[in-house]
């Protein structure tokens, strides 16, 4: 409803289509934390990726992978723009920004020991801080009301509502202001005459500071969409389907909005920082009480207060940039100075908008279309990036160096493998074992040892970091490891960890590996495995890898395999084209790349103990798909099984987005390898889903065949343990051949 953002920050200018590094080019000696990803906070990162200040690690928390931009809402409730137009891309934005993301929600700070306390893992060291979290309207002990902030959860329930609307459905809108003016005028528009729109405030007085023209031109506007305006009114309790009020009287309501006005998150008085309200206290420097600590946006209070509006959010960006710089080098701050008055654009439904300032008031398409204008040029500053530059050969080189470098640029988790090919060729002159307690298979996943209980399984897996958060890639690597385990029908034992750090400073380092070893240890004992070790160094990026032994009476192996078996694939595929593209700060069409990011993110997180629990039993064959993919993988099962199998690609999951990024030419650096060590052996129709058969999977699904009689009680069980898991094919017999349909 502002006329928001200051449009002289740049544009970029081209989407880059190399991957960012991975590694800075100084070490990290401190960690900045911004916590929220606000409009504040959302331009010093962009400022911050065109300007780093070395020897600083940079750090995101915010609960979801994208965040709405408040100006453009009420176009979104109106049917004027998509979702994902007036979402900033949060993970795109951190990676541009070479910044350690965390999906988390911050809810409270111990500044005796500077943690800031999260809500789901444990509490997060900082050296300094920032906080942008914005406001809520959520009115507590309202179950049955959504909120209009945060926006998000708000835009998902409208879209859901509108998917099944009645045929005269009826809205109520609590909160009179500006805000809940806009939205009621825009539901309206939305949902056409036959809608009934009663929007209720407890105050007597209507916009009181607006002018009496602007206030008059909107209750015009709110009778001509029929849009009842009851002032002076308390409501009572709140109901699925209804509305009471304190006089008594009961309203029917399909979709009931609460926007009362700005409401701080309760976790921030508790920190102990100066605060009006809830509200944080900051002088003009935007430093809060706790010289270490500095806040920004609608969560904050400036000494001379200003309205809670995003043009004052995004004005503060510069300011908040540079003395978040200067509190880290020891330089002086600069003062705020917000303007006194700003201007108010406040759309009316169709495109169509009412402009005030400085008493004066207008209405017309033409300032929705400056609206519109500013709006989008500033969303336009998270669309496109400016681009990494490809390497180029020197005019002196070996022959091939230029061929080799138009490749796609290196991979990490596991699309950072060697392909099929070079492995078979290094290995081929490998002598076979020689002792007679090894009983291991060709291509088994772990190597297989005799003990006087039945056997012990013993394997290694690393992964080079995809992204900056080595909590997170701890998780996946222990669980990438234990897939082999988990693969042979064993039990995880003992674990012993190998670890590479990036350049940093002592204590990062210290924090880092604490990190990863705490991850470490909590993911393998909720598998039953300890973590008795391991080697750690110092080296040009992050890798973390794990060697993981198991105890089994039997395995299962990849031979074994039966005609007729059922195959289940217990994870859908598609995080190695994922993983590529977020690493390229790829912009699907009508995608979200961050929300595509974290949708893959939870499938590596989940751990397949109770998937292999339902499957040993019952399995003939059984593997992990990793890095070869799943034909590669399950070519490797034909081929210890003598068999042939056929799968059916409408059967196959695949992980949200994953077709759409491949169809537009991401994909991982391995992928050409695996295609290359396969297709041959293959039979495929013209389909491009066949792209993610050889897409390399980092932490992915069990595959196992099964007898078919009993796969459908398996897959239920599977699903049941909440597995994504499908049956895509089957065994057949034949020579080693894959079909697919």
């Amino acid at each position: 409803m502002d006329a928001g953002p200051d449009a002289r920050l740049p544009l970029s200018l081209a989407q880059p289509d190399r991957e960012t590094p991975m590694t800075p080019a100084f070490p990290q000696l401190r960690d900045l934390v911004l916590i929220g990803g606000g409009h504040t906070h959302a331009l010093v990162l962009r400022m911050w990726a065109m300007n780093p200040l070395p020897g600083t690690r940079l750090t995101l928390i915010n609960p979801d992978p994208v965040a709405p931009y408040t100006g453009m809402l009420p176009g979104l409730i109106a049917g004027h723009y998509r979702r994902e137009e007036l979402m900033i891309d949060l993970v795109r934005l951190a990676r541009f920004a070479g910044a350690r993301l965390i999906l988390d929600r911050a809810t409270g700070i111990d500044r005796e020991n500077r943690l800031i306390h999260l809500a789901g893992r444990p509490p997060l060291p900082y050296d300094l801080a920032a906080i942008d979290i914005g406001i809520t309207s959520d009115l507590p002990g309202l179950p049955h009301a959504i909120a209009a902030k945060p926006l998000g959860p708000y835009a998902t329930a409208w879209e859901a509502f509108l998917a099944c609307r009645p045929a005269s459905p009826q809205i109520i809108i609590l909160g009179a202001g500006l805000g809940g003016v806009e939205l009621a005028l825009a539901s309206a528009h939305r949902l056409g005459p036959d809608a009934r729109v009663t929007l209720i405030d407890r105050a007597a007085d209507f916009l009181p500071t607006l002018t009496a023209t602007a206030r008059n031109t909107l209750r015009r506007h709110l009778g001509s969409a029929n849009i009842t305006l009851r002032l002076a009114t308390e409501v009572t309790t709140i109901s699925p389907t209804a509305v009471t009020l304190g006089s008594g009287e009961t309203l029917p309501s399909d979709f009931t909005l609460t926007a009362t006005g700005a409401r701080p998150h309760p976790w921030l008085a508790t920190t102990g920082l100066d605060n009006q309200n809830g509200f944080l206290r900051t002088d003009a420097t935007l430093r809060t009480s706790d010289p270490l600590i500095f806040a920004a946006g609608d969560c904050s209070s400036l000494p001379d207060p200003r309205p809670k509006a995003g043009v004052f959010a995004v004005r503060a960006a510069p300011i908040l940039a540079h003395n978040l710089r200067a509190a880290l080098t020891g330089k002086p701050l600069k003062p705020f100075r917000p303007q006194s008055d700003y201007l108010k654009l406040i759309s009316l439904g169709s495109q169509t908008a009412l402009a005030e300032k400085w008493h004066l008031s207008a209405t017309g398409p033409r300032l929705w279309r400056l609206k519109d204008r500013i709006d989008s040029r500033f969303m336009d500053r998270f669309a496109t990036y400016p681009a990494m530059p490809a390497p180029k050969a020197p005019a002196e080189a070996a022959d091939g160096l230029a061929t080799h470098l138009t490749r796609r640029p290196l991979c990490g988790g596991c699309g950072a493998k060697l392909g099929a090919g070079v492995l078979s060729q290094a290995l081929a002159a490998l002598p076979a074992p020689s002792r007679p307690e090894v009983r291991s298979g060709p291509g088994d996943d772990a190597a297989v040892l005799t003990t006087p209980n039945g056997v012990q399984v013993l394997t290694t897996d690393h992964l080079r970091a995809f992204c900056h958060d080595p909590r997170l890639m701890a998780r996946i690597a222990a669980l990438h490891a234990l897939g082999d385990v988990w693969a042979m029908g064993a039990t995880p034992q003992v674990a012993l960890a190998q670890v590479t750090l990036p350049p940093l400073g002592p204590a990062l380092q210290t924090r880092v590996l604490a990190e990863i070893m705490e991850e470490a240890a909590t993911t393998f004992r909720a598998a039953g495995a300890d973590v008795v070790g391991g080697h750690s160094t110092e080296g040009a990026e992050l890798t973390i890898g794990f060697t993981v032994t198991g105890t089994a009476a039997r395995v299962i192996a990849k031979g074994g395999a039966k005609p007729g078996d059922a195959l289940i694939l217990t994870k859908p595929l598609g995080s190695g084209t994922i993983l590529a593209a977020e690493m390229a700060l790829a912009r699907p069409p009508g995608l979200l790349m961050g929300e595509i990011w974290a949708a893959c993110i939870d499938q590596m997180t989940r751990a397949q103990g109770s998937a292999a629990a339902i499957l040993t039993p019952l399995a003939h064959a059984m593997t992990d798909v990793t890095g070869f993919g799943l034909a590669g993988h399950l070519l490797e099962m034909l081929d210890a099984s003598d068999a042939s199998a056929a799968i059916h690609l409408a059967d196959i999951p695949l992980m949200p987005g994953a077709l759409d990024l491949a169809q537009t030419g991401h994909g991982s650096s391995l992928q050409p390898a695996n295609l290359a060590a396969v297709s041959w052996r293959m039979t495929v129709p013209q389909d491009p889903r066949t792209q993610l058969l050889t897409d390399p999977q980092t932490a992915g699904g069990l595959l196992a065949a099964v007898p078919w009689d009993q796969a459908r009680a398996i897959l239920a069980d599977l699903m049941g343990a909440g597995h994504d898991a499908a049956i895509i094919g089957r065994i057949t017999s034949g020579t080693p051949h894959l079909t697919v349909t």
